[in-house]
Parts: structure tokens; C-alpha cells; sequence
């Protein structure tokens, strides 16, 4: 086996070799009896996934889904108080809701939105929507461990002259929900505790768009599944197979997702093997 490193695949020649162009600027063709892709998506550019590949396949007939973030941040319009404020402060054990898909735990607030586990789980339902119109809107529950009327009975037991954040102090909201609730509401936070208990369980924060691509853990779309067979071979290309995050689907951060880019690339050399009639070994 040779390793051949400075090379950047182009696309396929008339005859259908591999035409790839070198670091030096030479550009050469390799013909192979079977071709294994694993380009990934488009999500790490500064180490050469860039989704370049996406042009060639289009224009040899493969039909490819628009590349998109996945597993990322969302973008928020915050207040220039609450970014320079609370950038980096994590939202505690909230449940974070989309439509009808829901997600809870641990959410970070940066300058740019919100980032973490909760919000990437989200990241279907939020691209869907802002697709749809363009804009989003994620509801959190900043306590999701008390129902409205609990959370009534601790806001209603408001001192006379007690300030608004001392009030909410002692009701056992945290600094930080306070300050999401200031800036969704641009610091006109209602006195009623019903109210209040309301916002608190859903607190509307407008999203507008997903974080870049280059900033995302992984990417979504790429090569309709339609496009190739059980073996992972396109179909329009006999012997050519496509393995990882080229393939349009999308997974949960981590584990899932270096578990089924690992899966279909052993599914995919089955596939080489079973195409060149090959047995495989164990």
C-alpha cells in the first residue's frame, strides 16, 4: 500500500479516471478498479474539508442535498449588555423546546447565540423552520424541575419593597435567567407572578440563523441515499463508493457520529470487496 499526501481530488476525466491536482500544481490521473470517497462534509475547511467534492458529483448526474450545519451554535441578536455580560455563562438545566421537539440540559451563551449539546439536538427542527420563514424561535423553560403554579407561589411571595433582582433572588432565579428574561423582553419584565412564571417557563428567544458551517461539529446533506446501493456504491458509477459525511444524513454529536462515519466505511469496503469478488477475512 502507497500513501500519497499533497493530492486534492478534482473529479472524474471523460474515461473516468480520478483526475487529482498536487500541492506542486501537477495535475495527474489515477484509473482504479474500485474507488472509495470519504471527503466528509464541509464543516472543517482549515483542514481540507471544504465540501469541494460536492461540484463534481453534481455535474457527473449524482444528485447532492445542500450542505448545511449541523451539531453547531445558533445565532442570536443579543443586547450588547447581555453578550458583554453573560458571554461564556452557562443556562443551568433548562429544557429547550422547537415545534414539538424538546431538548434539555446545559446551554452556553456567547457572543454570537448559544452553543451545547441541548441546542445541537435541536439543530434539525431550528434549520427547518428557519427554511420555512426564514426566522426561528427556541421557548425555554428555566425551570423545568417546577410546574407554572409552583413557580407562582415562589414569585408571590414578594417583599413590599424588595428590587425586581432581589425579588427574584430569594424566588430562586438565577442571574443569568434574569438577564435572558431583560433581553427578550427589553427589560420590561412583567410585576404579575402568574405572568412571570409564564415567561419564565417559556421564554421566547428569537433565533436567526444557524452558526456558519465552518464553525460546526458536522454537516448535513450531501449524497442522497437514493443515489447508491446496498453496498454503499453509487449507482451512476459502478465501483465507486461513498463512506461518512458525504452521505446525506446526520447524527448527534460524538459517539453516534464517528460510530456511523466508522460503519459506513467498513460497509463501504464490504462493498469494494464484494465488487472486485474478493472474500472477505475476518
Amino acid at each position: 500500500m502507497k500513501i500519497e499526501t499533497g493530492h486534492r481530488w478534482v473529479g472524474w476525466s471523460d474515461t473516468g479516471g480520478n483526475r487529482f491536482e498536487t500541492s506542486d500544481g501537477a495535475a495527474i490521473e489515477a484509473v482504479a478498479d474500485a474507488t472509495v470517497f470519504a471527503l466528509g462534509g464541509a464543516s472543517w475547511p482549515r483542514v481540507g474539508s471544504d465540501g469541494g467534492w460536492v461540484s463534481p458529483f453534481r455535474n457527473a448526474g449524482i444528485h447532492v442535498s445542500e450542505l448545511a450545519a449541523a451539531n453547531c451554535g445558533i445565532v442570536v441578536g443579543w443586547s450588547d449588555v447581555l453578550a458583554r455580560k453573560f458571554a461564556g455563562e452557562p443556562i443551568k438545566n433548562a429544557r429547550f423546546t422547537v415545534g414539538d421537539m424538546t431538548s434539555r440540559g446545559d446551554a452556553m451563551i456567547t457572543a454570537l447565540g448559544l452553543e451545547g449539546g441541548p441546542i445541537y439536538a435541536l439543530g434539525p427542527a431550528l434549520r427547518s423552520e428557519l427554511a420555512a420563514t426564514g426566522q426561528a424561535t427556541l421557548l425555554v423553560d428555566l425551570h423545568p424541575d417546577l410546574d407554572h403554579a409552583s413557580l407562582v407561589a415562589r414569585l408571590a411571595k414578594r417583599r413590599p419593597k424588595a428590587s425586581i433582582s432581589s425579588w427574584l433572588h430569594s424566588a430562586g432565579v438565577s442571574p443569568v435567567a434574569v438577564a435572558l428574561a431583560r433581553d427578550v423582553t427589553s427589560n420590561h419584565l412583567p410585576g404579575d407572578p402568574a405572568v412571570l412564571a409564564g415567561l419564565l417557563k417559556a421564554l421566547p428567544i428569537p433565533i436567526t440563523a444557524m452558526a456558519p458551517i465552518e464553525r460546526a461539529i458536522s454537516t448535513a446533506g450531501g449524497i442522497a441515499v437514493t443515489e447508491v446501493d446496498e453496498d454503499f456504491m453509487l449507482t451512476r458509477r459502478p465501483g465507486v463508493f461513498v463512506a461518512g459525511e458525504m452521505l446525506d444524513w446526520e447524527a448527534p454529536t460524538g459517539g453516534y457520529l464517528l460510530q456511523a462515519c466508522l460503519s459506513t466505511g467498513v460497509a463501504a469496503a464490504s462493498g469494494v470487496l464484494t465488487w472486485l469478488g474478493v472474500a472477505p477475512t475476518n
